[in-house]
């Protein structure tokens, strides 16, 4: 008998899983990711080590799927004069400033 629950249980847990990857929410967090590789470097300029990671993670927080996609098409080259910009408006709206000054963050220069 314990075998059968413990297969029964296996199972569930299993088809649990499962569900639980979701195509659009595993394709959201590979895109913020790919968005993180091009914030994290702008963030790294004018900020050291896990300040900028808390940066990265707010511009992040503020920005939109459409602004998070548009940033992921930096990736794998620096960052130019636009989206440089478009990561300093993120950090400047109101929600990344809150999370910088959760954070610690300082606010950025210029």
């Amino acid at each position: 008998m314990s075998i059968s629950r413990y297969s029964i249980l296996h199972g569930f847990l299993l088809v649990s899983l499962v569900a639980a990857c979701d195509p659009q929410v595993l394709a959201d967090k590979a895109m913020r990711r790919t968005a993180e590789s091009v914030v994290r470097p702008v963030m790294s300029r004018e900020l050291s080590g896990n300040v900028a990671e808390a940066a990265t993670q707010c511009v992040l927080d503020a920005a939109s799927p459409e602004e998070t996609r548009a940033l992921a098409r930096d990736v794998g080259v620096e960052a130019g004069t636009l989206t440089v910009q478009n990561i300093r408006n993120l950090a400047t709206r109101p929600t990344a400033s809150d999370c910088f000054a959760r954070s610690g963050v300082p606010p950025l220069k210029g």
